[in-house]
């Protein structure tokens, strides 16, 4: 006992194993589920096709399971409560267990899936072909144990930011499909009309070095850190803050085509890559040319016009014919703040996501000196 009075326990006094069969085959095969090392219940990868399932553990809500076998896992257990409602079958070579007495399942889930946890079940993971973190083992895990009192503030705490990355996860694919349905839309109801009339090539080159950063694009439309940086940085091409900057080549590149819009601070790219700009923004929204660019149909189209022998390129001239509907301006801000709505909620379940990760050990430490 430390001199805060917080307990340190012996976690096999609060926990005990169990062994329920889907002998009655009340379960199949839609129930089964395979445990990552990311502490959560995925879908099974194995083929259960003429599989019989009556061997399969129950895994009941608010039941733990893990492997045991902690080889070739990237140095970490794969282990997983049961927070939903639905009822799982696992491998009858995994093992399930419960809690009992004054600990919180939801607060030992928490304590589980840290980095220290899974360094130690390494570290006490014993065999030769495969090492395997026993049953003895778990149970001599020491772990801090507050009043329940406690317990359950702490959890709330973590559920909530957990909730919190949830709940905008959960808005992404909605938004994004909304988007690109809306998109769909503007081309049954507007003309299209040639993307050249409506941008301008720019080769601006950094022959002063005025700019220091330098960016590659990913096929994944967005500015990254360059695989490689040129020699000679006085010929590569500057791109403005709303700019956009695009990759000739499309050879060898995920049948995709790297071009994206330029909405942080001035960059430089190389010298191959060709960067343009819209002439007048009073009839085409860089974002709503922008999302066009990212649509999968908009990749199939470049690469399809791409030409070339050894090195396939998508040239200027291919760029300029592409056709695309032209909408009112506030139908085309529409979809946009609908985007931009999308990309909030990214950010704000990546961030919260971020957070989670240091918030275990937080926690952890604030019920120590509870």
């Amino acid at each position: 006992m430390t001199a805060n009075k917080t307990k340190w326990v012996r976690l096999g006094n609060y926990i005990e194993l169990c062994d329920e069969r889907n002998s009655e085959g009340k379960y199949s095969v839609e129930n089964i589920r395979g445990i990552s090392t990311d502490k959560t219940f995925i879908d099974t990868k194995a083929n259960m096709e003429g599989v019989s399932v009556l061997a399969y553990k129950v895994v009941r809500p608010h039941i733990f399971a893990y492997v045991a076998d902690t080889s070739r896992r990237g140095d970490k257990i794969a282990l997983a409560l049961n927070t939903s409602s639905q009822t799982y079958l696992i491998s009858s070579i995994y093992s399930t267990f419960r809690v009992v007495g004054e600990l919180l399942p939801e607060y030992l889930y928490m304590l589980l899936r840290r980095g220290e946890f899974d360094r130690y079940a390494r570290f006490n993971s014993w065999g030769s072909a495969r090492e395997t973190f026993s049953w003895e083992e778990l149970c001599r895990v020491q772990i801090p144990l507050p009043s329940m009192e406690v317990q359950r503030d702490l959890v709330a705490t973590y559920e909530g930011l957990k909730r919190l990355a949830e709940d905008n996860e959960a808005l992404i694919t909605p938004l994004t499909e909304a988007c690109q349905a809306f998109i769909v839309d503007c081309k049954r109801q507007y003309p299209s009309v040639p993307l050249g009339d409506y941008i301008e090539e720019v080769d601006e080159r950094n022959r002063n070095l005025t700019i220091s950063l330098s960016q590659g694009i990913a096929n994944t439309k967005v500015f990254q850190a360059p695989k490689q940086v040129s020699a000679n940085s006085k010929s590569d091409k500057i791109v403005r803050q709303g700019q956009f900057a695009y990759n000739r080549a499309t050879t060898r590149n995920g049948e995709k085509i790297s071009i994206a819009y330029r909405t942080r601070e001035d960059c430089t790219v190389s010298s191959a890559y060709g960067v343009f700009k819209i002439t007048m923004e009073e009839l085409l929204n860089p974002y709503f040319l922008w999302m066009w660019f990212s649509r999968p149909e908009f990749d199939r189209y470049a690469r399809y016009v791409s030409k070339g022998s050894a090195h396939e390129f998508f040239d200027w001239e291919e760029l300029c014919r592409v056709q695309i509907p032209l909408p009112p301006l506030e139908v085309q801000q529409s979809i946009v703040n609908l985007y931009h709505c999308m990309e909030e909620a990214k950010s704000i379940a990546r961030e919260a996501r971020e957070r989670l990760t240091t918030l275990c050990p937080a926690l952890v430490q604030r019920a120590i000196h509870s």
